[in-house]
């Protein structure tokens, strides 16, 4: 059986990923896997597909970057039927943009069980705020929650950290319109830009630095690891087309991404090289399905990950 998660909205999806795997995790110990089609070979991925159980166990694979991955997309697409009807379940889950009329996507869309998360806006994006500041044990007063969203966007990433700070700060109280407009970073894109900066200089006390910049002002560690795993993503896609020889307004153009991501991920392209990407890259795909399989918090992640950076 195949699930496929995909859309913009990646704070939505990545929840429903969390919730996929803690259902496997409730009744099964064992057989839970990870690949990154644009890091992994398909050999490896296809043996674990049919590699059988010693203990009959059914078994999770979480399969993320396949639409990026152009070698490994083109095998699995292949064998797709014999994947669609193994009786081990994989969770296709994809953050980045994909073609309508790509065939892969069209098969998924029509012979899978798909979940489109498209970004919030107005009314949904209203109520979703609202809920998620009373789940975190406080009330926000309307012109506050305008404020917070003018200030924020769709990017329930931030608004999710954004909101635990306040809720913390207020404890209890009403979050207020002031509460907004003192408290929450206009400029945090740029502060995990000087983040990366300083991984890419080999400044490891400065990096560690900015961390507990963030940490001591509320943001949750889990946002950064987000935060810092989406722009060194912006930054592998920016150095391969760079590697082509592509203009910087032809990768404007491809990315889609706004001027102000792709002229940092292009500087900070050029501060590592093309194996060094790949190696963070990497190493926070396999942090990140450390934290979701419950091997390492969110914190402590974030620790190591700085350190084996430097």
């Amino acid at each position: 059986m195949i699930i496929f998660l995909y859309g913009p909205d990646t704070y939505r999806s990545r929840k429903k990923l969390e919730e996929i795997i803690a259902a496997y995790k409730k009744v099964r110990k064992n057989g839970l896997n990870f690949f990154d089609a644009k890091l992994a070979e398909f050999e490896d991925f296809w043996r674990e597909v049919a590699t059988t159980s010693m203990f009959k166990e059914k078994k999770l694979i979480i399969l993320t970057n396949l639409f990026s991955g152009k070698l490994f997309k083109e095998e699995f697409f292949k064998n797709k039927k014999e994947i669609a009807e193994s009786e081990d379940t994989f969770v296709i889950f994809e953050e980045d943009k994909i073609l309508a009329a790509d065939s892969l996507f069209k098969y998924l869309k029509k012979n899978v069980k798909t979940q489109e998360f498209e970004l919030l806006t107005g009314q949904k994006l209203n109520s979703w705020t609202k809920k998620e500041t009373e789940l975190s044990g406080a009330i926000i007063e309307k012109d506050a929650l305008d404020e917070l969203i003018n200030f924020v966007g769709s990017d329930l990433w931030r608004l999710s950290n954004e909101i635990k700070k306040l809720a913390a700060l207020k404890k209890g109280s009403k979050i207020e319109k002031k509460d907004v407009e003192k408290n929450v970073d206009a400029n945090i894109e740029t502060k995990i830009f000087q983040t990366i900066d300083a991984i890419a200089s080999r400044s490891k006390g400065k990096a560690l630095r900015l961390i507990m910049e963030h940490l001591e002002k509320g943001d949750r560690p889990a946002y950064l690891l987000a935060m810092i795993n989406f722009q060194m993503r912006n930054i592998l896609t920016v150095k391969e087309l760079i590697e082509k020889g592509t203009p910087f307004y032809d990768i404007l153009r491809i990315t889609k991404l706004n001027q102000f991501v792709v002229k940092k991920s292009y500087e900070q392209a050029n501060k590592f090289s093309f194996l060094e990407i790949k190696k963070i890259y990497r190493r926070l795909f396999e942090v990140d399905c450390d934290i979701k399989s419950g091997f390492i918090a969110a914190d402590a992640a974030l620790d190591l990950l700085i350190e084996e950076s430097g």
